[in-house]
């Protein structure tokens, strides 16, 4: 089971940027796809981003496109989710998760979560 912590979260004015931290433990972290997930007071848990075990594959959500880069340093066990032009409807919880094999856009998928970062778009 791989362990993982959020960090990186706070309040933010909207256009501005953030860059969210995902640290895993465990020598197999760099093996493991991530997905970033958030969820908004009294919503369902949605896909962001997802990353492939290399690097070398992303996905992101049609909300996000364009705005998101989600990368990854597997020699320090992190991955990374930059998110700028922020919104307010970008406000929620910012969640990593682990999953082997291929990144998916399905929460259910994914077996290790983080505790998560809370992101606030508010001027």
């Amino acid at each position: 089971q791989v362990q993982l912590v959020e960090s990186g979260g706070g309040l933010v004015q909207p256009g501005g940027s953030l860059r969210l931290s995902c640290e895993g433990s465990g020598r197999t972290f760099g093996s493991f796809a991530v997905g970033w997930f958030r969820q908004a007071p009294g919503k369902e848990r949605d896909f962001v981003g997802h990353i492939n075990w290399s690097g070398t594959d992303t996905k992101y959500a049609d909300s996000v496109q364009g705005r998101c880069t989600i990368s990854r340093d597997n020699a320090k066990n992190m991955v990374y989710l930059q998110l700028n032009s922020l919104k307010p409807e970008d406000t929620g919880v910012y969640y990593c998760a682990t999953r082997p094999l291929w990144p998916t856009m399905n929460a259910a998928d994914y077996g290790s979560w983080g505790q998560g970062t809370q992101v606030t778009v508010s001027s």
